[in-house]
């Protein structure tokens, strides 16, 4: 696996009454990209942020937003996240019943596309789409809520959907969504991903976002293909 890895903050763990500064702590420490998930309280049980947050978001960084729709019927949505300053959108393989539509109108509004699965969907269906992607996002927890435990069954996934995209020949990103820290980053990276969504192994009380970054940074350094 040759791509290269990348470490996306997700914005969800940080403190809201400070995002900002919690923002540009994280670009100061290293980080290539900010993830943002966004909950509809339908397709998942939670609910959180919108274009809005983007918007506020992209004012205080120049990195990539890595937006990832956690909802139903994303389409009617796409151009005010585009507008409000996504890069890249991801959405739901299971909550789009018009997938080929959905995704050419991602890239029609000039942002990355996305495909987002949860751990119980295989990833042989990745394939019809294939080549409308920019990156494949897999759940290795059930979305909804931030802090749960990895799901070590989604390894093999990660490792087909590697060699699926090394077979077409294109650039496309593996990214990891749940669960991801220092202990759990190395068997992901091995399997095949080049993209860490991390929340708490960056954003916790118990250390600063610089030690955070390092530390996820050291587990990168020790890969083979680093």
């Amino acid at each position: 696996m040759t791509a290269t890895i990348r470490i996306a903050p997700s914005i969800l763990a940080a403190d809201f009454t400070r995002l900002g500064e919690q923002i540009q702590a994280v670009e100061a420490a290293g980080a290539d990209m900010i993830h943002v998930d966004v909950m509809d309280g339908r397709f998942v049980p939670n609910l959180t942020m919108g274009p809005l947050v983007v918007e506020a978001a992209r004012r205080v960084t120049q990195m990539p937003l890595d937006v990832h729709l956690m909802m139903v019927e994303p389409d009617h949505l796409l151009p005010a996240f585009a507008e409000a300053g996504s890069s890249r959108i991801s959405v739901h393989l299971e909550a789009c019943p018009n997938l080929h539509r959905t995704l050419a109108a991602i890239r029609d509004l000039g942002c990355g596309a996305g495909l987002a699965i949860n751990p119980h969907t295989p990833a042989s269906l990745v394939s019809e789409v294939l080549h409308l992607l920019d990156v494949v996002l897999v759940m290795t927890v059930n979305p909804g809520f931030g802090g749960q435990r990895f799901l070590p069954e989604t390894l093999a996934k990660i490792g087909q959907l590697r060699a699926m995209i090394t077979a077409s020949g294109r650039e496309i990103d593996i990214a990891v969504d749940g669960g991801i820290n220092v202990e759990t980053a190395a068997d992901v990276l091995h399997a095949g991903a080049n993209v860490l969504v991390v929340g708490s192994a960056v954003y916790s009380a118990k250390f600063s976002v610089q030690e955070g970054m390092d530390r996820l940074r050291q587990v990168i350094a020790n890969q083979p293909s680093a």
